[in-house]
């Protein structure tokens, strides 16, 4: 499985951009950051992400996990943070005038 591996360095717009993209491609998104600095991109991304995609019908969330990996030969521990799609419905119309039940 592959992941966008975000950094804390990272610019949350450039995140945003990516993973609005793999969204809209019907990708699965994943994404592996180590460090404070670096969730807190991760998940300023995930909530751009959801302003660009909102407006075209379909929403985000996610859930984190934590995961141990080796960097440079060292174990270190990540979060890695499963994006999930939703598909917005529009409320069906109705035919009563507003303030009647129908």
């Amino acid at each position: 499985m592959d992941y966008l591996k975000v950094s804390s360095k990272s610019s949350p717009a450039s995140v945003a951009g990516a993973i609005a993209g793999l969204v809209k491609d019907e990708v699965p998104v994943n994404i592996q950051c180590v460090g404070a600095g670096a969730v807190n991109q991760a998940i300023k991304a995930v909530a751009i992400a959801r302003g660009f995609l909102i407006p075209t019908g379909v929403d985000i969330s996610c859930a984190p996990t934590f995961s141990d990996i080796e960097i440079g030969g060292e174990s270190r521990t990540a979060i890695r943070i499963a994006v999930y799609v939703h598909r917005l419905v529009a409320p069906a119309a109705t035919s009563a005038a507003p303030g009647q039940v129908s």
